[in-house]
């Protein structure tokens, strides 16, 4: 019993350390990919073209067609016979019975079927690239808001040595009061400058508890769920904008644009059929009855197989294939035109996005230095004020400009990141 108590102890000691675990970035995409209601909807427009994606639904597989029709009548007779033979009769029930099955294929149709078919799978591929598309898009969106977090702790870590040089000010002043060395002036100064750091440390944790929940509804999960990051930010500086522009034609949306104007070269094929002729050979069993009370024919009954071919001519129609034709070529250089558009707003996105990139991670080296200097500073004012060598102001200003320092190195470090992120989202080469 007590081996038991002690393993049971252990699993809710490791369940609970395991709930504890930071989340991970690729945990983090595989939750999002996995939750994903979009990616859901995706995946069902995919299953929905893979079904249509068939000959039946081109029209290409033969028809077969059951019928069977029974009608009682009651009728009033009055029929004279070349004979002189006369019948005249009123309420004779009358039926009639007819049943049969017809069986046809298409024998040609101007290569209808096949446009069709073709168009049909055209479709499901590019149904799988506006999943591919989604994924990237989630991707992305769950990686930048990962990192945002991790950007916001690493401001927090500024203020926090931020707040502890301010407490040892305020330390330093009351000692150097309680000596006759300082006034109320520098106490109140000192005690307010602490009080604002811890604020801002306080506004600082409500936009971190802010882009946890926007994360977590990235992973579909509950916005009220606790979740723990740790991690750094760490730039990929091997980007190349050249290789980023010659990949554009492997973004999804692109591949998908391309997919579309293959469909509608399609659909013109198939207006283009319509205006040829079409054959389909036919083929059934045929069963009719017909029994009467009354008149000349009291029994009428046959059956039989049937077979024969139905040519179907297109003369005229009020031009209307050709309207439908000129109107699905526009739809054609419309789709052309869309493509084009597409790789020219995506390059001269990569474009920008690349600027941005290369200068955040120039001004992110000479921004590292800074704050690696206005730390050194902020620890020789604070000794400087201790031996009285320098004024309240001095420090203050010291920490003001270390706290600056910090929140323009991690912006400029999320910057270059974020930029990394979206030139390979475009490229699609985003990967875990």
């Amino acid at each position: 019993m007590k081996s038991i108590t002690i393993f049971i102890s252990f699993l809710f000691i490791s369940l609970l350390t395991r709930a504890q675990a930071p989340l991970r970035l690729p945990d983090a995409v595989n939750i999002a990919l996995k939750n994903s209601l979009d990616i859901q909807l995706a995946k069902n427009k995919i299953e929905a073209n893979n079904i249509n994606n068939n000959y039946g639904v081109a029209g290409g597989m033969p028809l077969v067609t059951g019928n069977l029709s029974d009608n009682e009548q009651v009728s009033n007779i009055n029929q004279k016979l070349n004979t002189g033979t006369t019948i005249n009769r009123s309420g004779a029930a009358t039926n009639t019975l007819n049943v049969g099955v017809t069986g046809s294929i298409l024998l040609y149709n101007g290569g209808r079927v096949i446009a069709t078919k073709k168009r049909l799978a055209e479709l499901e591929l590019q149904s799988k690239e506006q999943l591919n598309s989604q994924v990237q898009a989630i991707m992305a969106d769950v990686m930048t808001g990962y990192y945002d977090i991790v950007r916001q702790q690493s401001y927090t870590k500024t203020i926090d040595r931020s707040i502890d040089a301010a407490k040892q000010k305020l330390a330093i002043v009351k000692t150097s009061q309680q000596l006759g060395l300082a006034n109320n002036a520098d106490l109140f100064q000192a005690q307010i400058d602490l009080n604002a750091l811890l604020q801002a440390q306080q506004a600082q944790w409500l936009v971190i508890g802010q882009a946890k929940a926007e994360l977590l509804r990235l992973l579909t999960l509950k916005a009220d769920s606790s979740i723990t990051i740790e991690d750094t930010i760490i730039v990929d500086r091997g980007v190349n904008l050249d290789a980023v522009l010659a990949s554009l034609t492997k973004n999804a949306d692109v591949v998908a644009a391309d997919e579309q104007v293959r469909i509608n070269e399609l659909v013109v094929k198939e207006i283009i059929a319509q205006r040829y002729p079409s054959v389909r050979a036919t083929s059934g069993f045929n069963f009719a009855r017909s029994q009467a009370a009354a008149g000349q024919l009291l029994l009428n009954q046959n059956y039989g197989p049937s077979v024969g071919l139905t040519f179907g001519i297109p003369i005229y129609n009020g031009s209307v294939y050709k309207r439908q034709q000129k109107t699905a070529t526009l739809n054609v250089s419309n789709a052309e035109l869309q493509k084009k558009i597409l790789i020219r707003d995506y390059s001269a996105q990569a474009v920008k996005l690349f600027h941005a990139y290369t200068d955040a991670l120039k001004q992110l080296e000479t921004e590292q230095q800074n704050y690696k200097l206005s730390g050194q500073l902020l620890d020789l004012s604070l000794k400087r004020f201790q031996f009285r060598q320098a004024t309240i102001v001095e420090v203050k200003n010291a920490q003001q400009n270390f706290e600056e320092s910090g929140y323009r190195m991690v912006n400029l470090n999320y910057a270059a990141k974020s930029a990394e992120i979206e030139l390979k989202k475009l490229a699609n080469q985003l990967s875990l």
